[in-house]
């Protein structure tokens, strides 16, 4: 076998072989950290707490992707992303996320200031 085909297969596996050994998880911004709470107790933190939340996405900015809200057993809540440096316009909706972030408000609703987030 010409050496230059078998280098090209040997590059074409191992590109298969990292691309499948991913598991389809991706993270955005900081790598949430810890385990996970509910909505309902996280926004029971005092403002600035940080907190890590897991749940559904069901919504989100259709423009930017600035924001989204996610949704658990105990409730939904508004996370926004834009301080995080980081938007979820790739995330698709119903995705199933971790979130790391910070107990804030959004106008007078409570909400989320994300750090990070892994799907």
């Amino acid at each position: 076998m010409n050496c230059r085909i078998a280098s090209s297969l040997v590059v074409l596996g191992l590109g298969l072989l990292v691309g499948c050994s991913s598991g389809g998880s991706e993270t955005l911004g900081v790598a949430p950290t810890g385990a996970a709470t509910n909505i309902a107790a996280a926004l029971a933190q005092p403002k600035g707490a940080p907190v890590t939340v897991e749940g559904e996405i069901v919504e989100k900015c259709p423009v930017a992707g600035c924001w989204f809200v996610l949704r658990d057993a105990t409730g939904t809540v508004r996370v926004d992303t834009k301080q995080a440096g980081f938007v979820v316009v790739d995330v698709p909706l119903h995705a199933h996320v971790t979130v790391s972030a910070t107990v804030a408000a959004h106008g007078e609703e409570p909400g989320l200031a994300a750090v990070g987030l892994r799907r």
